[in-house]
């Protein structure tokens, strides 16, 4: 059994009514509620709105479980999932407390993409959550390999998206970063990004799971030319594009991202991974 929520409508329609009361809370209702056992598989997109979207996902979880089904929730991008470590004393570790969250909703696993805290490929459980991390890491080598027409590296711009480039042959930069600034807006700043090799004259593909404000991307960029590189692309799983990056990382290279996030940029479709994994 599949429910479809709206915001997976360009992969596969939607079967799931989601409104707003007066007052602001989120209502959910299903469109084919059929009672069963069993699994029954639950698509619904964490972002962006992630916090409307995290109680949505409750509510459909709830919903489903009622059914007398065991929900797999198929999510390509799992907000929150930046802070699995407490650094400065006080802090939430919000990936642990999301997880928590969907398992005591209902979720018997979450299907993801590039989750940020994992690291690599896989079957995991974490915050009791058992969660497949998916990668796109091989579709985006493959649609830069198109655009490159030619001979390219493969780098990841810091040390934990370094399995995102190892199958080929890739290099890790080493990011060094400085601590949480000032504001409203929580982030550290980059330091220094340091890179072992020669780049002179090459074409250089930079993969990373996400791209946010696309500050790692420009610095990695701007040392990897520094460095002598002829030509540069952008790849990740995840395109938030915050603050302009998208047209900022234009200036520099060809901009290549999935629909993990629907974007000017996405080119190339989770559609395929997804059916796969619920293929087992």
């Amino acid at each position: 059994m599949r429910f479809t929520s709206p915001t997976f409508s360009d992969l596969y329609g939607a079967d799931i009514e989601v409104k707003r009361f007066p007052d602001g809370d989120c209502y959910v209702r299903l469109l084919r509620p059929e009672k069963g056992r069993g699994e029954a598989c639950l698509l619904h997109r964490l972002y962006p709105g992630q916090d409307q979207s995290l109680m949505q996902a409750v509510l459909m979880l709830g919903a489903v479980s009622e059914l007398g089904y065991s929900p797999i929730l198929v999510a390509p991008y799992l907000p929150y999932s930046r802070q699995d470590k407490v650094f400065r004393e006080g802090e939430a570790k919000s990936a642990e407390l999301v997880c928590r969250m969907l398992k005591d909703a209902g979720a018997e696993k979450l299907i993801t993409f590039d989750c940020h805290f994992l690291k690599k490929k896989g079957e995991f459980e974490y915050g009791g959550l058992k969660i497949e991390n998916l990668s796109m890491n091989e579709e985006l080598v493959k649609a830069a390999g198109e655009k490159f027409g030619g001979p390219f590296e493969v780098i990841s711009p810091d040390m934990g998206a370094r399995y995102l480039v190892e199958d080929f042959g890739g290099k890790s930069m080493e990011k060094e970063r400085g601590g949480m600034a000032e504001g409203e807006e929580a982030y550290r700043e980059i330091k220094e990004m340091k890179v072992e090799g020669d780049f002179r004259g090459k074409s250089v593909l930079i993969l990373d799971d996400m791209v946010s404000t696309g500050s790692t991307m420009v610095k990695a960029a701007e040392k990897l030319k520094g460095e002598g590189a002829a030509k540069v692309m952008f790849a990740a799983t995840h395109g938030f594009f915050l603050k302009g990056s998208l047209e900022k990382l234009r200036a520099l290279g060809e901009v290549i991202v999935s629909d993990s996030i629907p974007s000017p940029a996405s080119e190339v479709s989770i559609k395929e991974s997804i059916e796969a994994a619920l293929r087992g």
